[in-house]
């Protein structure tokens, strides 16, 4: 069975479902020009179900340390999600002792990371000129670029993933962890239960 990360979650009522769904992590996105942008009062009302096996992770877009200090102020993070330079990330993982996970967005083989000074990676679709965001743009890849991979540290597959498609994803890229955003979402930004709920039962109901 794979591990599961819902990234984008906003309310209190859809981290009790994940918390219910024996989901592993639980996406916070502190960047405002997203459509899943969390805030800090927001994210201050989320409870903490740490010691329940539910981690919160942190999602950043080229912070400086002064942005996710602010955030760390407020609220309790067990893993930084980072779109930022290699550089900056061992920075910022050494200031804050916190885990860093380390967004890539691959076209090729060769552009699988072998970055070890991260504790994890989140292999995606690349972003687009056009995007507006750097992730949770919907879009796959070849999942068979990642089949024979030695990966340098834990991985999670992401990039439009869906109750649909996830477990054919799963086969095809040997995933041990997936992401998901928007394909559990009937409007941007907003998640649907029923969608959340069949997306961890098909991966949880699936012979691998």
């Amino acid at each position: 069975m794979s591990a599961i990360k819902v990234c984008g979650i906003k309310t209190a009522e859809t981290y009790d479902l994940l918390l219910e769904l024996n989901v592993n992590w639980a996406g916070l996105v502190f960047y405002p020009p997203s459509p899943r942008y969390i805030t800090l009062d927001q994210a201050r009302q989320l409870p903490d179900y740490k010691n329940h096996g539910l981690l919160k992770v942190g999602l950043f877009v080229k912070p400086t340390l002064d942005d996710i200090a602010k955030v760390l102020d407020h609220v309790h993070l067990d893993i930084l999600q980072l779109y930022t330079s290699t550089q900056m990330i061992k920075t910022i993982r050494n200031h804050f002792g916190l885990p860093v996970w380390l967004a890539q967005g691959i076209r090729t083989v060769c552009d699988l990371p072998d970055n070890y000074d991260v504790d994890g990676l989140v292999i995606e679709a690349p972003s687009h000129q056009s995007d507006l965001h750097p992730g949770g743009n919907g879009r796959t890849f070849d999942w068979q670029l990642t089949s024979g991979w030695q990966a340098p540290r834990p991985w999670l597959l992401a990039g439009g993933l869906t109750p649909t498609n996830v477990t054919q994803a799963i086969k095809q890229s040997g995933a041990r962890a997936v992401d998901v955003s928007s394909g559990v979402e009937r409007q941007k930004g907003e998640k649907d239960h029923a969608l959340i709920r069949e997306f961890v039962g098909n991966i949880n109901n699936f012979d691998f």
